[in-house]
């Protein structure tokens, strides 16, 4: 477990070691009105599952083809739960440190390998298949299907986006700016968006390669993204404390303030009732936003200094998430 806490550890003082520049220029800049949201406490039930060998820190999650939940663990392995807690785990063959983890157009999964500098694919039956970036050291970290059909990730050290097509065909693409992205989603315009935590910027890039940068009003490197139900894309501030959004066709910020700071929202979803579930790293909370009232509630996670971080909805109506410090996959009911 040592070296995978180091690998996190890396990730996170990577991340936040411009979070201080960064809040110190943005603070000095004029920004609109942020929306301040009102809070409360929920119910719900909480089902923890250990790992088989008790370590491996789960990272990434996602929900398979099949009915089950399928996640990376740091060491080197890819993971399948079902919904009643059967847990398979398959070996990765390069030591690699997995991150993100999607479902492909193929209906294999997709993960992205960290420091395997790979992009690997898995069948529901477990094989195993992976393909080389051609640039080394490249810290390959999310991974999503496109709207062309072909698989997108972030390549964080390197600031590039790569793609993949199903048959194992990557292309790179730099970016200009710089500026190191993270987690990754398809909009509902036909292009990918994600997060530049360095940037502090969402940003939008075409299937030809053409970027358009979104600034944040007032910093707060933005780490998660997804789809929401409203047709934005809505995303967690790692170190601002919020959770924002940003209307497609107008390129509108809106953000709203968790009720704690020192939350570290890390990965969002959509989930039952289609709100905005997201997990708080450094609170140990499971959160959902609704995002017509703009109201968060917060669950505490049974398990003290689990470190949250993916999270997935899953069958039933259920929250899925994986617990990085205490080897868990945890599942909420709302």
């Amino acid at each position: 477990m040592a070296k995978n806490h180091t690998v996190q550890a890396l990730r996170l003082s990577i991340l936040a070691g411009v979070a201080l520049a960064i809040l110190i220029c943005s603070f000095f800049a004029q920004a609109p009105a942020l929306a301040h949201s009102n809070a409360s406490t929920g119910k719900g039930k909480f089902t923890e599952f250990l790992l088989p060998n008790g370590s491996g820190a789960p990272f990434g999650i996602t929900a398979g083809p099949d009915g089950n939940l399928w996640f990376t663990e740091q060491s080197a392995q890819i993971g399948k739960i079902t919904p009643q807690g059967q847990i398979s785990e398959f070996d990765i063959p390069t030591v690699c440190d997995p991150a993100g983890i999607t479902v492909g157009p193929d209906h294999n999964l997709w993960f992205a390998e960290y420091t395997g500098y790979r992009v690997g694919n898995i069948t529901l039956q477990g094989q195993v298949t992976e393909f080389p970036i051609i640039d080394m050291a490249s810290l390959p970290e999310s991974i999503t299907t496109g709207p062309d059909g072909n698989l997108w990730f972030t390549v964080q050290l390197e600031s590039k986006i790569g793609k993949i097509t199903p048959q194992g065909q990557m292309t790179l693409f730099q970016l200009q700016n710089g500026g190191q992205p993270e987690d990754i989603a398809a909009g509902p315009d036909g292009k990918l968006w994600f997060t530049s935590f360095f940037g502090n910027n969402i940003e939008s890039f075409t299937t030809s390669g053409q970027l358009t940068i979104f600034p944040l009003p007032r910093g707060g490197s933005p780490r998660g993204i997804t789809l929401g139900p409203d047709g934005n894309l809505w995303f967690t501030e790692f170190d601002g404390d919020r959770i924002g959004k940003i209307n497609p066709k107008t390129g509108k910020i809106t953000e709203f303030a968790l009720p704690h700071t020192g939350s570290g929202p890390y990965s969002i979803t959509v989930g039952p009732g289609g709100k905005l579930w997201f997990t708080e790293y450094f609170a140990n909370k499971i959160g959902k936003l609704n995002p017509r009232t703009g109201k968060f509630t917060e669950y505490t996670i049974p398990t003290a200094s689990s470190y949250p971080i993916g999270i997935t909805a899953g069958p039933g109506g259920s929250l899925w998430f994986t617990e990085f410090e205490t080897s868990k996959i945890g599942q909420f009911i709302p």
